[in-house]
């Protein structure tokens, strides 16, 4: 990776794509780790991680790791995930961060040099273009050495510069932990929940 000591760089980190694609190369990120090994190598102006977050009244195993950020150097960026109710009838739930990492880069790019995005997302492909003709450059930083892929082709094609993260593995990795149930961003961008008791079948 091409880093510069005079680059104004920022990193955003899609919450729940990184932990899936870490989670997929068998490492857990080590935050902080990972803002000194940036810190270390370019002028970062900011590093903000995005994730959604389960109805406050709940225990969110993601709490400690979202203080920990917000008191340690990120700024993160949070919001609460919708419960809907499918076609077939199935309660979900939805968190989707796009929006938000998307305004907050457009907004910033004009005062950056240089992008760097944590995640795999197709989505975020017109975006990296967008961001490349306000003059930044953009590396996206996510994995091919997992089966499936983690990160879509056209977004790997629009970057820069394409980063696998597990070439980052020793720099901002460290050995998986034990996990409780719904540890940390288990894909909470669409996730079935389990029935009501009222959704249930008296003879069941």
């Amino acid at each position: 990776m091409h880093l510069y000591k005079d680059e104004r760089t920022a990193l955003f980190l899609d919450g729940s794509n990184l932990y899936a694609t870490a989670k997929a190369l068998g490492f857990d990120i080590d935050y902080k780790k990972l803002l000194a090994y940036f810190r270390e190598r370019t002028r970062l102006v900011r590093a903000i991680y995005y994730t959604a977050l389960m109805d406050e009244a709940e225990y969110s195993p993601l709490r400690p790791l979202i203080d920990w950020l917000d008191y340690n150097g990120y700024m993160v960026v949070t919001k609460p995930v919708k419960e809907f109710t499918d076609s077939m009838g199935r309660r979900k739930i939805k968190g989707n961060m796009d929006i938000e990492l998307a305004v907050d880069m457009m907004r910033l790019a004009p005062r950056l040099d240089h992008v760097i995005l944590f995640s795999g997302d197709g989505d975020f492909r017109s975006l990296v273009e967008a961001v490349q003709l306000e003059g930044c450059r953009v590396t996206v930083i996510s994995s091919v050495a997992t089966k499936p892929s983690m990160i879509a082709d056209d977004l790997r094609r629009q970057a820069d510069t394409f980063i696998d993260l597990e070439e980052l593995k020793d720099a901002v990795g460290r050995p998986p932990r034990p996990r409780p149930p719904m540890e940390e961003e288990d894909d909470i961008e669409t996730r079935e929940l389990p029935p009501l008791a009222e959704d249930i079948d008296a003879g069941e």
